[in-house]
């Protein structure tokens, strides 16, 4: 197995799109990248932090390939934007990937220029070491599965999940 922790916009959608995918196992929410030692929700959402909104993603590479897993990451999200995803702005909603080794590091640059291929060269997600992960709270773990109809969850996870099940429907979950 597997563990990527990759930031791209809200951590409900990230979260929301990877549960749809065969070979993984396991999706954790959290926070990571920033500069206090206890972030909770309300002290990232101020964006004084440093933390990004991040998933944990483990997978199975027998099952579904890492760069499956990393295409759909710079498929789900804009890469380009600074700072932001559409209306979700603040630097805790960037783009990022977090290493834990040279290796992964690796193949997140290749990623990165793999993903350039079609969104040119104007990408801004930063590869980073990944620190310190702090779990978010249990009401945002599986929060699309459990919140369905909430306004957020319409409006944006669920196209972007419709975007994957199309894009990727090979890897999806029968």
């Amino acid at each position: 197995m597997n563990t990527f922790v990759i930031a791209g916009g809200c951590f409900w959608c990230l979260d929301a799109v990877y549960r749809v995918l065969r070979g993984v196992s396991e999706v954790v929410s959290g926070y990571t990248g920033g500069t206090t030692s206890d972030p909770d929700y309300e002290s990232v959402c101020t964006g004084r932090t440093g933390h990004a909104e991040a998933v944990a993603v483990t997978f199975d590479p027998d099952v579904i390939p890492a760069s499956v897993i990393l295409d759909v990451f710079f498929t789900l999200h804009d890469p380009t934007q600074v700072g932001r995803q559409g209306n979700d702005i603040g630097t805790q909603y960037r783009s990022a990937m977090f290493y834990t080794d040279d290796e992964q590091k690796q193949i997140f640059e290749t990623a990165r220029d793999r993903a350039s291929e079609w969104w040119g060269s104007g990408i801004t997600t930063t590869i980073e070491p990944l620190g310190d992960y702090h779990e978010a709270e249990d009401y945002h773990q599986d929060f699309f599965n459990k919140n369905p109809g909430q306004g957020y969850c319409m409006a944006v996870a669920v196209p972007k999940v419709n975007k994957i099940r199309k894009s990727y429907s090979e890897y999806l979950i029968n």
